[in-house]
């Protein structure tokens, strides 16, 4: 079968298309036909081993698929990785049987992206209606969601930031009340006049540096901010532990690798997150799809913000 290998770290160049023979079958796996690959920013990480979890070599990248297994069940699954390939081995806790109206695209969205949408605000934010929310990169395939889910579940405002007019309309279009620029110089004031000049209460973070440092600044009392993630791959000014007693705030950190650990906590959101789907609430952006082949061109344009919504691979298309 064709596969997209690593055989060294580097940057997206190093993502090779291979013919690799395909996954030997597994008890409590299921060998599937892959009709979407998801790409996800941490995939980017993964080639450069900056990832937080190391990655040996060499591997096929690549954590969902949706496809089809023997019997013809569609499914979408969490694959850990092998996601870049024409075939990949899913395992039955982890797969997830998708419903009729939700297609490829939607349904590997919500995989990676859904689920750490709805933990950021449910698990770890732990959301009540009418408070402000702000989501950084809300363009992209965590942000598009986390936008429509905040607002579904009643935040007061919403506001989303974004690198480019075009992406800052499309966080508008999902429900953003207010956008604003994510290439601020002082992103405390910029997120506190975006809230009526009042501090915001939760803020989803995954870029890093000043941004982080700015968004932890606009914190209201009892502030939480939400990080999964440092795409800019610069660090936060560190935080002391003491600093955080003035206002009684909260940072925290998610990571979707530590619900694997309690089924539930994968199971239930997903079937909310494909209900919603399905009858039209949440409406997952697939912003762009790329053949197998083209899977370091997938990567180049996500390091370069590029895309909005989410990536995906076809490797059906030639």
């Amino acid at each position: 079968m064709r596969a997209i290998q690593i055989s060294e770290y580097g940057g997206p160049e190093v993502l090779q298309l291979v013919d690799v023979p395909d996954p030997e079958p597994v008890e409590g796996f299921d060998l599937i036909d892959v009709t979407a690959a998801g790409v996800n920013f941490a995939d980017t990480h993964q080639t450069d081993n900056s990832y937080l979890s190391t990655t040996s070599l060499p591997t096929v990248p690549g954590s969902e698929v949706v496809g089809r297994t023997g019997d013809g069940r569609r499914v979408a699954s969490l694959v850990g990785a092998g996601g870049y390939a024409e075939r990949a081995l899913a395992p039955r806790g982890l797969t997830f049987e998708v419903p009729d109206g939700v297609d490829d695209g939607a349904a590997v969205a919500l995989l990676v992206q859904g689920l750490t949408a709805w933990h950021l605000l449910r698990t770890c934010a732990h959301m009540k209606p009418g408070e402000s929310v702000v989501v950084h990169a809300a363009a992209g395939g965590v942000g598009t969601l986390a936008v429509q889910l905040a607002k579904a579940w009643g935040a007061g405002r919403v506001i989303g930031t974004a690198s480019s007019p075009d992406k800052r309309a499309l966080a508008e279009s999902l429900g953003a009340d207010v956008t604003v620029d994510a290439g601020v110089d002082d992103m405390n004031a910029a997120l506190r006049e975006a809230n009526g000049g009042r501090k915001v209460d939760i803020v989803l973070e995954m870029v890093g540096g000043p941004t982080f440092d700015g968004s932890l600044r606009a914190l209201a009392p009892f502030g939480r901010l939400i990080v999964f993630g440092m795409a800019s791959r610069t660090p936060p000014t560190p935080v002391a532990p003491a600093s955080l007693m003035v206002g009684s705030k909260t940072v925290a950190g998610f990571w979707l690798v530590d619900c694997m650990r309690d089924l539930a906590m994968l199971n239930e959101p997903m079937a909310e997150l494909l209900a919603m789907t399905a009858d039209g609430r949440l409406k997952p952006i697939v912003g762009a799809t790329y053949p197998l082949a083209e899977a370091r061109r997938a990567h180049e344009d996500l390091r370069a913000r590029a895309t909005t919504g989410k990536v995906v691979l076809d490797p059906t298309a030639r």
